[in-house]
Parts: structure tokens; C-alpha cells; sequence
């Protein structure tokens, strides 16, 4: 590979961890703000909502783009994929538990902010693990391959919560 293909995976590489550390940094401040109540009840759905919208767009952005591109240049990866895929599937469940308990909370408070911040202490988990996993996999790969220059934006920008 090229000096200039091997830069540009490297900087991909850099983007996913980059992208990652910003969706762990809104999830802690949701978290945070639920657990102090420092932001109105409607402002604490609406962040989390966007938060929601953002890993979603994320994870589509990853499934529809950057895992095509990356199977063509590494066939070998496809159960590291496969797994990857499987953990968003799990992770677009909890956000929809997210999503019913925000519309809920909208009418009922406290309770059911409360059960918000369950749900988003575990996806928290859950996220930190995928993570972890996709960028120990995904970056080494990325790394070592000329990925196409046509990787959707999702996958590396999305609108803050």
C-alpha cells in the first residue's frame, strides 16, 4: 500500500476513535444531567433523544459504508463484522427503550427519568465494550488498508445531543 493510502486509513482510524469518544462524552453528560437534574425535564428527553439519533445514525453509517468498504479490502474480517453488526442490532434495542421511556417521561417525570437513566447506565456499558472491541478490530484493519474514499459521513460526523 502507498505512504498516502496508509495516512489516510491511519486518519479513518483516528476519526472511528475520535467519533467514539465524542458519543461516550454526550452519553456521560446525559447521564450526569440526569442524575443532578441540572437541565428541565423536556430539555433532558430532548438531549437524549438526539444522543439516541446520533449512535443510530452512527452504527447505520458503519453497517450501510464503512464495513462494505472495509470487507472488500479484508474478506477475513467478516465474523469480526458479523459480531459488530450483531452488537448494533442489541444497541439499537436498548435506544428504543430509550425512546419509549423518553416519550413517557414527556408526560410522567420523575419515574420515568429515572428508568432513563437506567437504561442509558447499561447502553453506557454496553457501548464502552463495542467500542473497545471495533476499534481494537476495526482500527488495526483500517490501519493496514486503502480504504475508498467514499466512506459515509455518518460514520465519523453526526449533530450533537
Amino acid at each position: 500500500m502507498a505512504s498516502q493510502d496508509r495516512d489516510r486509513a491511519a486518519a479513518l482510524s483516528l476519526q472511528l476513535a475520535r467519533a467514539h469518544e465524542e458519543l461516550r462524552r454526550l452519553i456521560t453528560g446525559i447521564r450526569t444531567d440526569l442524575g443532578h437534574r441540572r437541565l428541565s425535564d423536556d430539555t433532558l428527553v430532548t438531549h437524549c433523544l438526539a444522543f439516541c439519533a446520533a449512535l443510530e445514525s452512527h452504527h447505520r453509517g458503519e453497517d450501510d459504508g464503512m464495513f462494505s468498504h472495509l470487507l472488500r479490502e479484508r474478506p477475513d474480517l467478516a465474523p469480526t463484522v458479523a459480531k459488530l453488526v450483531e452488537d448494533h442490532g442489541m444497541i439499537s434495542s436498548i435506544l428504543s427503550r430509550v425512546g419509549e421511556l423518553a416519550h413517557r417521561a414527556t408526560e410522567s417525570r420523575g419515574p420515568a427519568l429515572d428508568a432513563i437513566g437506567r437504561e442509558l447506565d447499561g447502553l453506557a456499558a454496553v457501548m464502552e465494550s463495542h467500542f473497545g472491541y471495533e476499534e481494537r478490530a476495526i482500527s488495526e484493519a483500517l490501519d493496514r488498508s486503502g480504504p475508498a474514499a467514499d466512506w459515509p459521513d455518518g460514520v465519523f460526523r453526526f449533530g450533537t445531543a
